[in-house]
């Protein structure tokens, strides 16, 4: 492992569980009727995205995992949009948790990069 790793772990495994963190918070103020639909698919998402980070920090050819873990992230930055849009959650809570997202964006492309 290269990219940050930290006590055997990576620092995206990291900020991918504190993005989780910040959002099963939002995700339990979505109305009764979308908690099972579209609050499951967001964090299906996100348990995909922890899954990639830990997939592609084990294998050795890892682009294309890479490159997975970016259409997740993308995928998941428009469920969050789509959740803002509705009005299921606030400007704020919206601005936070994208930061989050765009934060691991940013470092799944500098892996990209470094490959």
């Amino acid at each position: 492992m290269d990219y940050g790793e930290v006590n055997n772990e990576l620092s995206i495994q990291v900020k991918t569980r504190e993005m989780m963190t910040y959002a099963f918070v939002c995700l339990r103020q979505f109305p009764k009727s979308e908690k099972f639909i579209l609050a499951a698919d967001i964090r299906r998402a996100m348990y995909l995205i922890l899954r990639l980070t830990i997939v592609a920090s084990k294998r050795y050819h890892k682009k294309t995992t890479i490159q997975d873990l970016d259409i997740e992230l993308a995928t998941l930055k428009n469920m969050i949009r789509i959740a803002y849009d509705l009005h299921y959650i606030d400007m704020k809570k919206y601005e936070i948790w994208v930061r989050h997202v765009s934060e691991l964006g940013r470092m799944t492309g500098g892996w990209l990069k470094s490959l």
